[in-house]
Protein backbone atom coordinates (compact mmCIF):
# COMPACT_ATOMS: atom_id res chain seq x y z
CA UNK A 1 0.00 0.00 0.00
CA UNK A 2 1.18 3.53 -0.75
CA UNK A 3 2.31 5.93 1.98
CA UNK A 4 -0.96 7.85 1.63
CA UNK A 5 -3.09 4.72 1.66
CA UNK A 6 -1.31 3.49 4.77
CA UNK A 7 -1.76 6.83 6.53
CA UNK A 8 -5.49 6.81 5.79
CA UNK A 9 -6.07 3.19 6.84
CA UNK A 10 -4.10 3.55 10.11
CA UNK A 11 -5.57 6.85 11.31
CA UNK A 12 -7.83 6.67 14.34
CA UNK A 13 -9.34 10.16 14.10
CA UNK A 14 -9.52 11.98 10.76
CA UNK A 15 -10.54 15.52 9.85
CA UNK A 16 -11.72 15.93 6.26
CA UNK A 17 -11.81 19.34 4.62
CA UNK A 18 -14.41 19.62 1.85
CA UNK A 19 -14.33 22.80 -0.20
CA UNK A 20 -17.07 24.64 -2.03
CA UNK A 21 -15.71 23.60 -5.43
CA UNK A 22 -16.46 19.95 -4.56
CA UNK A 23 -19.70 20.37 -2.67
CA UNK A 24 -21.45 22.95 -4.86
CA UNK A 25 -22.38 22.33 -8.50
CA UNK A 26 -20.84 25.30 -10.32
CA UNK A 27 -23.48 25.18 -13.07
CA UNK A 28 -26.55 25.26 -10.80
CA UNK A 29 -25.28 26.69 -7.50
CA UNK A 30 -26.96 23.79 -5.66
CA UNK A 31 -25.34 21.05 -3.62
CA UNK A 32 -23.79 18.33 -5.78
CA UNK A 33 -25.80 15.45 -4.37
CA UNK A 34 -24.19 12.76 -6.49
CA UNK A 35 -20.69 13.63 -5.24
CA UNK A 36 -21.87 14.15 -1.66
CA UNK A 37 -23.74 10.82 -1.55
CA UNK A 38 -20.68 8.96 -2.85
CA UNK A 39 -18.34 10.71 -0.43
CA UNK A 40 -20.57 9.97 2.56
CA UNK A 41 -20.68 6.31 1.56
CA UNK A 42 -16.88 6.44 1.56
CA UNK A 43 -16.90 8.07 5.02
CA UNK A 44 -19.37 5.47 6.33
CA UNK A 45 -16.99 2.71 5.23
CA UNK A 46 -14.21 4.23 7.34
CA UNK A 47 -16.50 4.66 10.34
CA UNK A 48 -17.66 1.05 10.05
CA UNK A 49 -14.09 -0.09 10.64
CA UNK A 50 -13.81 2.03 13.77
CA UNK A 51 -12.31 5.29 12.52
CA UNK A 52 -13.65 8.58 13.87
CA UNK A 53 -14.52 11.36 11.45
CA UNK A 54 -14.89 15.15 11.63
CA UNK A 55 -15.80 17.16 8.53
CA UNK A 56 -14.85 20.79 7.91
CA UNK A 57 -17.20 21.90 5.17
CA UNK A 58 -17.32 25.01 3.05
CA UNK A 59 -20.34 25.86 0.94
CA UNK A 60 -22.71 27.97 3.04
CA UNK A 61 -22.01 31.23 1.20
CA UNK A 62 -22.13 29.56 -2.22
CA UNK A 63 -25.42 27.81 -1.44
CA UNK A 64 -26.85 30.95 0.14
CA UNK A 65 -26.09 33.01 -2.98
CA UNK A 66 -28.45 30.77 -4.93
CA UNK A 67 -31.12 30.92 -2.26
CA UNK A 68 -31.00 34.74 -2.16
CA UNK A 69 -30.79 35.22 -5.92
CA UNK A 70 -27.21 36.54 -5.82
CA UNK A 71 -25.63 34.04 -8.22
CA UNK A 72 -25.27 36.61 -10.99
CA UNK A 73 -23.01 38.81 -8.89
CA UNK A 74 -19.25 38.45 -9.43
CA UNK A 75 -18.47 39.61 -5.89
CA UNK A 76 -20.45 40.31 -2.74
CA UNK A 77 -20.11 42.95 -0.07
CA UNK A 78 -19.34 41.73 3.46
CA UNK A 79 -22.99 42.17 4.60
CA UNK A 80 -24.14 40.24 1.52
CA UNK A 81 -21.65 37.43 2.27
CA UNK A 82 -22.91 37.27 5.82
CA UNK A 83 -26.53 37.19 4.60
CA UNK A 84 -25.67 34.46 2.10
CA UNK A 85 -23.99 32.45 4.87
CA UNK A 86 -27.06 32.82 7.07
CA UNK A 87 -29.32 31.61 4.24
CA UNK A 88 -26.98 28.82 3.18
CA UNK A 89 -26.11 27.20 6.53
CA UNK A 90 -29.40 25.31 6.78
CA UNK A 91 -29.12 24.20 3.14
CA UNK A 92 -25.58 22.97 3.75
CA UNK A 93 -26.52 21.01 6.85
CA UNK A 94 -29.58 19.50 5.20
CA UNK A 95 -27.35 18.25 2.38
CA UNK A 96 -24.95 16.59 4.83
CA UNK A 97 -27.76 15.12 6.92
CA UNK A 98 -29.52 13.63 3.90
CA UNK A 99 -26.29 12.17 2.53
CA UNK A 100 -25.28 10.57 5.85
CA UNK A 101 -28.72 9.37 6.94
CA UNK A 102 -28.89 6.29 4.62
CA UNK A 103 -25.81 4.99 6.43
CA UNK A 104 -27.35 5.39 9.86
CA UNK A 105 -25.04 8.29 10.68
CA UNK A 106 -26.16 11.58 12.20
CA UNK A 107 -24.62 15.00 11.60
CA UNK A 108 -24.38 18.03 13.87
CA UNK A 109 -23.19 21.51 13.02
CA UNK A 110 -20.41 23.37 14.84
CA UNK A 111 -19.87 27.00 13.80
CA UNK A 112 -16.53 28.50 14.80
CA UNK A 113 -14.75 31.82 14.61
CA UNK A 114 -10.99 32.29 14.91
CA UNK A 115 -11.40 33.18 18.58
CA UNK A 116 -13.00 29.80 19.24
CA UNK A 117 -9.74 28.04 18.33
CA UNK A 118 -7.33 30.63 19.76
CA UNK A 119 -8.94 31.72 23.06
CA UNK A 120 -8.31 28.74 25.35
CA UNK A 121 -11.57 28.94 27.30
CA UNK A 122 -13.59 28.85 24.08
CA UNK A 123 -11.24 26.27 22.61
CA UNK A 124 -11.96 23.95 25.54
CA UNK A 125 -15.70 24.44 25.12
CA UNK A 126 -15.57 23.75 21.38
CA UNK A 127 -13.40 20.69 21.92
CA UNK A 128 -15.79 19.33 24.54
CA UNK A 129 -18.70 19.72 22.12
CA UNK A 130 -16.84 17.91 19.33
CA UNK A 131 -15.71 15.11 21.67
CA UNK A 132 -19.26 14.62 22.94
CA UNK A 133 -20.67 14.41 19.40
CA UNK A 134 -18.02 11.86 18.41
CA UNK A 135 -18.83 9.80 21.52
CA UNK A 136 -22.51 9.90 20.55
CA UNK A 137 -21.66 8.43 17.11
CA UNK A 138 -22.41 11.69 15.29
CA UNK A 139 -20.25 13.33 12.61
CA UNK A 140 -19.44 16.95 13.56
CA UNK A 141 -19.71 19.21 10.51
CA UNK A 142 -17.62 22.31 11.18
CA UNK A 143 -17.71 25.60 9.32
CA UNK A 144 -16.52 29.12 9.95
CA UNK A 145 -19.34 31.27 11.30
CA UNK A 146 -19.45 33.58 8.29
CA UNK A 147 -22.62 35.26 9.54
CA UNK A 148 -20.67 37.16 12.22
CA UNK A 149 -16.99 37.25 11.25
CA UNK A 150 -15.35 40.20 9.52
CA UNK A 151 -12.34 40.17 7.23
CA UNK A 152 -10.10 41.14 10.16
CA UNK A 153 -11.03 38.14 12.32
CA UNK A 154 -11.79 35.41 9.80
CA UNK A 155 -9.62 32.47 8.79
CA UNK A 156 -10.05 33.31 5.13
CA UNK A 157 -9.88 29.70 3.97
CA UNK A 158 -11.07 26.42 5.42
CA UNK A 159 -7.70 24.70 4.97
CA UNK A 160 -6.36 26.61 7.97
CA UNK A 161 -9.62 26.17 9.87
CA UNK A 162 -9.45 22.42 9.24
CA UNK A 163 -5.89 22.34 10.60
CA UNK A 164 -6.99 24.16 13.76
CA UNK A 165 -9.90 21.74 14.15
CA UNK A 166 -7.50 18.80 13.73
CA UNK A 167 -5.34 20.32 16.46
CA UNK A 168 -8.36 20.92 18.68
CA UNK A 169 -9.75 17.36 18.49
CA UNK A 170 -6.37 15.62 18.57
CA UNK A 171 -6.71 14.11 15.08
CA UNK A 172 -3.84 12.06 13.73
CA UNK A 173 -4.70 12.75 10.08
CA UNK A 174 -5.97 15.81 8.21
CA UNK A 175 -7.26 15.12 4.69
CA UNK A 176 -7.45 18.12 2.37
CA UNK A 177 -9.59 17.27 -0.65
CA UNK A 178 -8.18 19.40 -3.45
CA UNK A 179 -8.51 20.05 -7.18
CA UNK A 180 -5.16 18.33 -7.69
CA UNK A 181 -3.83 14.95 -6.56
CA UNK A 182 -1.11 16.26 -4.28
CA UNK A 183 2.05 18.32 -4.32
CA UNK A 184 4.19 18.59 -7.45
CA UNK A 185 7.59 20.13 -8.08
CA UNK A 186 5.72 22.72 -10.20
CA UNK A 187 2.16 23.32 -11.38
CA UNK A 188 1.49 20.26 -13.61
CA UNK A 189 -1.23 22.16 -15.45
CA UNK A 190 1.46 24.54 -16.72
CA UNK A 191 4.63 22.48 -16.63
CA UNK A 192 4.44 18.98 -18.19
CA UNK A 193 7.79 18.06 -16.60
CA UNK A 194 6.42 18.55 -13.05
CA UNK A 195 6.95 15.53 -10.80
CA UNK A 196 4.48 14.30 -8.19
CA UNK A 197 5.75 14.10 -4.57
CA UNK A 198 4.28 11.16 -2.66
CA UNK A 199 5.78 11.77 0.78
CA UNK A 200 7.05 14.83 2.64
CA UNK A 201 8.97 14.17 5.86
CA UNK A 202 9.48 17.86 6.70
CA UNK A 203 8.18 21.14 5.30
CA UNK A 204 11.39 22.74 4.06
CA UNK A 205 11.76 26.09 2.25
CA UNK A 206 12.04 24.07 -0.97
CA UNK A 207 8.68 22.39 -0.32
CA UNK A 208 7.09 25.76 0.46
CA UNK A 209 8.49 27.17 -2.80
CA UNK A 210 7.00 24.28 -4.76
CA UNK A 211 3.61 25.02 -3.20
CA UNK A 212 3.85 28.68 -4.16
CA UNK A 213 4.56 27.63 -7.72
CA UNK A 214 1.44 25.47 -7.77
CA UNK A 215 -0.80 28.07 -6.15
CA UNK A 216 -3.49 28.01 -8.80
CA UNK A 217 -7.15 27.58 -7.92
CA UNK A 218 -10.35 28.05 -9.86
CA UNK A 219 -14.09 27.76 -9.40
CA UNK A 220 -16.11 28.75 -6.32
CA UNK A 221 -13.50 27.84 -3.69
CA UNK A 222 -10.64 29.85 -2.19
CA UNK A 223 -7.03 29.01 -1.53
CA UNK A 224 -4.48 26.89 -3.34
CA UNK A 225 -1.52 24.62 -2.64
CA UNK A 226 0.27 27.29 -0.59
CA UNK A 227 -2.64 27.49 1.86
CA UNK A 228 -2.63 23.70 2.10
CA UNK A 229 1.05 23.66 3.03
CA UNK A 230 0.37 26.41 5.58
CA UNK A 231 -2.39 24.22 7.02
CA UNK A 232 -0.06 21.23 7.05
CA UNK A 233 2.44 23.23 9.13
CA UNK A 234 -0.24 23.84 11.76
CA UNK A 235 -1.29 20.19 11.73
CA UNK A 236 2.29 18.91 11.85
CA UNK A 237 3.05 21.02 14.92
CA UNK A 238 0.04 19.36 16.57
CA UNK A 239 1.30 15.86 15.78
CA UNK A 240 -1.12 15.38 12.89
CA UNK A 241 -0.16 14.17 9.42
CA UNK A 242 -1.72 15.82 6.36
CA UNK A 243 -2.90 14.09 3.19
CA UNK A 244 -3.56 16.14 0.04
CA UNK A 245 -5.52 14.40 -2.69
CA UNK A 246 -7.88 14.94 -5.59
CA UNK A 247 -11.37 15.28 -4.20
CA UNK A 248 -13.45 15.22 -7.37
CA UNK A 249 -13.34 11.43 -7.67
CA UNK A 250 -16.69 9.85 -6.67
CA UNK A 251 -15.00 7.88 -3.87
CA UNK A 252 -11.74 9.73 -3.16
CA UNK A 253 -10.94 7.82 0.03
CA UNK A 254 -11.28 4.40 -1.57
CA UNK A 255 -9.19 5.66 -4.48
CA UNK A 256 -6.34 6.55 -2.11
CA UNK A 257 -6.38 3.09 -0.58
CA UNK A 258 -6.45 1.60 -4.08
CA UNK A 259 -3.24 3.43 -4.95
CA UNK A 260 -4.38 6.73 -6.46
CA UNK A 261 -1.85 9.57 -6.34
CA UNK A 262 -1.78 11.68 -3.19
CA UNK A 263 0.78 13.45 -1.01
CA UNK A 264 1.21 12.68 2.67
CA UNK A 265 3.02 15.19 4.88
CA UNK A 266 4.19 13.34 7.95
CA UNK A 267 3.66 14.48 11.52
CA UNK A 268 6.58 15.43 13.72
CA UNK A 269 5.20 13.58 16.77
CA UNK A 270 2.02 11.97 18.02
CA UNK A 271 -0.94 14.32 18.66
CA UNK A 272 -0.80 13.61 22.41
CA UNK A 273 2.95 14.24 22.65
CA UNK A 274 2.71 17.47 20.64
CA UNK A 275 -0.16 18.71 22.77
CA UNK A 276 1.63 17.96 26.03
CA UNK A 277 4.74 19.72 24.75
CA UNK A 278 2.63 22.75 23.85
CA UNK A 279 1.18 22.89 27.36
CA UNK A 280 4.58 22.39 29.00
CA UNK A 281 6.60 24.86 26.99
CA UNK A 282 4.53 27.20 24.85
CA UNK A 283 2.04 28.70 27.28
CA UNK A 284 2.65 31.27 30.01
CA UNK A 285 1.23 29.87 33.28
CA UNK A 286 -1.21 32.21 35.02
CA UNK A 287 -1.35 30.72 38.52
CA UNK A 288 -0.52 27.90 40.91
CA UNK A 289 -2.39 24.93 42.37
CA UNK A 290 -0.84 23.24 45.39
CA UNK A 291 -1.80 19.58 45.77
CA UNK A 292 -1.50 16.99 48.51
CA UNK A 293 0.78 13.95 48.37
CA UNK A 294 -1.97 11.64 47.11
CA UNK A 295 -2.81 13.94 44.22
CA UNK A 296 0.87 14.26 43.29
CA UNK A 297 1.17 10.47 43.09
CA UNK A 298 -2.02 10.27 41.00
CA UNK A 299 -0.68 12.88 38.57
CA UNK A 300 2.58 10.97 38.16
CA UNK A 301 0.59 7.87 37.18
CA UNK A 302 -1.34 9.74 34.47
CA UNK A 303 -4.51 10.57 36.40
CA UNK A 304 -6.55 13.79 36.29
CA UNK A 305 -6.23 16.39 39.03
CA UNK A 306 -9.38 16.26 41.15
CA UNK A 307 -10.54 19.19 43.24
CA UNK A 308 -10.33 16.98 46.31
CA UNK A 309 -6.54 16.91 46.06
CA UNK A 310 -6.08 20.68 45.78
CA UNK A 311 -4.88 22.38 48.95
CA UNK A 312 -4.26 25.95 47.76
CA UNK A 313 -5.11 28.15 44.77
CA UNK A 314 -3.11 31.17 43.62
CA UNK A 315 -4.35 33.34 40.76
CA UNK A 316 -5.96 35.09 39.15
CA UNK A 317 -6.61 32.85 36.14
CA UNK A 318 -9.51 32.10 33.80
CA UNK A 319 -10.98 28.81 32.68
CA UNK A 320 -8.67 27.37 30.03
CA UNK A 321 -5.54 29.13 31.27
CA UNK A 322 -2.34 27.21 31.86
CA UNK A 323 -1.42 26.85 35.52
CA UNK A 324 1.49 25.29 37.41
CA UNK A 325 0.86 22.44 39.82
CA UNK A 326 3.18 21.93 42.81
CA UNK A 327 3.30 19.52 45.71
CA UNK A 328 3.30 20.55 49.35
CA UNK A 329 7.11 20.85 49.35
CA UNK A 330 6.88 23.53 46.63
CA UNK A 331 8.23 21.33 43.82
CA UNK A 332 6.51 21.82 40.45
CA UNK A 333 5.05 18.48 39.36
CA UNK A 334 2.89 19.41 36.35
CA UNK A 335 1.36 22.08 34.17
CA UNK A 336 -2.10 21.98 32.70
CA UNK A 337 -5.16 23.76 31.39
CA UNK A 338 -7.51 24.38 34.30
CA UNK A 339 -11.26 23.87 33.82
CA UNK A 340 -12.36 26.47 36.40
CA UNK A 341 -11.44 30.10 36.91
CA UNK A 342 -9.55 31.01 40.07
CA UNK A 343 -12.65 32.21 41.94
CA UNK A 344 -14.44 28.90 41.38
CA UNK A 345 -11.26 26.91 42.01
CA UNK A 346 -11.01 28.53 45.46
CA UNK A 347 -14.59 27.45 46.22
CA UNK A 348 -14.15 23.80 45.25
CA UNK A 349 -10.58 23.16 46.43
CA UNK A 350 -10.68 20.10 48.68
CA UNK A 351 -14.21 19.09 47.65
CA UNK A 352 -15.16 15.65 46.40
CA UNK A 353 -16.24 15.54 42.76
CA UNK A 354 -19.86 14.81 43.66
CA UNK A 355 -20.04 18.01 45.75
CA UNK A 356 -18.88 20.45 43.06
CA UNK A 357 -22.26 20.98 41.38
CA UNK A 358 -23.93 21.72 44.70
CA UNK A 359 -21.28 24.36 45.41
CA UNK A 360 -21.13 26.04 42.00
CA UNK A 361 -24.42 25.12 40.34
CA UNK A 362 -22.50 23.33 37.56
CA UNK A 363 -19.54 21.05 37.10
CA UNK A 364 -16.77 20.92 34.49
CA UNK A 365 -15.39 17.64 35.82
CA UNK A 366 -11.86 17.45 37.29
CA UNK A 367 -9.85 20.56 38.10
CA UNK A 368 -7.49 19.59 35.26
CA UNK A 369 -8.22 16.63 32.99
CA UNK A 370 -5.41 14.14 32.37
CA UNK A 371 -5.55 14.96 28.64
CA UNK A 372 -4.70 18.57 29.47
CA UNK A 373 -1.78 17.84 31.83
CA UNK A 374 1.94 17.79 31.13
CA UNK A 375 3.53 16.00 34.08
CA UNK A 376 7.05 16.78 35.29
CA UNK A 377 8.70 19.86 36.75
Amino acid sequence: MSASGGALSRAKRIVFKVGSALLVDAATGAADRAWLDAFCADVARLRARGQQVVVVSSGAVALGRRRLGLTGRKSLTLPEKQAAAAAGQSVLMRAWEEALEPHGVGAAQILLTRDDTEVRRRWLNARATAETLIALNVVPVVNENDTVVTEEIRYGDNDRLAARVAQMVGADLLVLLSDIDGLYTADPRRDPSATHIERVAEITPEIAAMAEGANASAGVGTGGMATKIAAARIARAAGCATLITLGSRPAPLQAIEDGALATVIEAGASPAAAYKAWIAGSLAPQGWLTVDAGAAVALASGKSLLAAGVRAVEGPFDKGDAVRVRDETGREVARGLVRYDSADAHKIAGLRSDAIEAELGFTEGPMIHADDLAVGG
